[in-house]
């Protein structure tokens, strides 16, 4: 099977040898996005509210460079540093998918890259 690289110029790089996204066949799956804003190279200012809508940007951004959307994501992980964010994670969530959800798991994590609050993967197929 091929895999195509996807990377969007309006999403940070990868911070080690991964990359953004990989196309196989139909399905995009895209990295775990942190919220660096590729314009700056650092985290948006603010709190774990700011760091999600970045992290959605930066979804929205490598789905659209392959012509995808947030329509034709069917998984999502989110890797939360603090569970009791888990309700604010639902709220900004909900902003970006629409029935039928995409299926999701959830977790809290001890650490994560950069010390983000938040980390959330994609699969998505057309």
């Amino acid at each position: 099977m091929n895999k195509q690289v996807v990377a969007s110029p309006l999403a940070p790089k990868a911070i080690g040898p991964y990359s953004q996204a990989i196309i196989a066949g139909n399905t995009i799956y895209v990295s775990g996005q942190i919220p660096v804003d590729a314009s700056t190279g650092a985290f948006v200012p603010g709190g774990i509210k700011e760091q999600l809508i970045q992290i959605f940007k930066n979804l929205k951004y490598i789905l659209n460079e392959a012509g995808y959307d947030f329509k034709d994501v069917a998984k999502t992980t989110v890797y939360l540093k603090d569970m009791n964010d888990f309700a604010l994670l639902n709220e900004i969530y909900a902003q970006y998918f629409e029935e039928p959800y995409p299926a999701r798991v959830a977790f809290q994590v001890a650490a994560l890259p950069k010390g983000a609050l938040a980390e959330i993967d994609v699969i998505a197929v057309k």
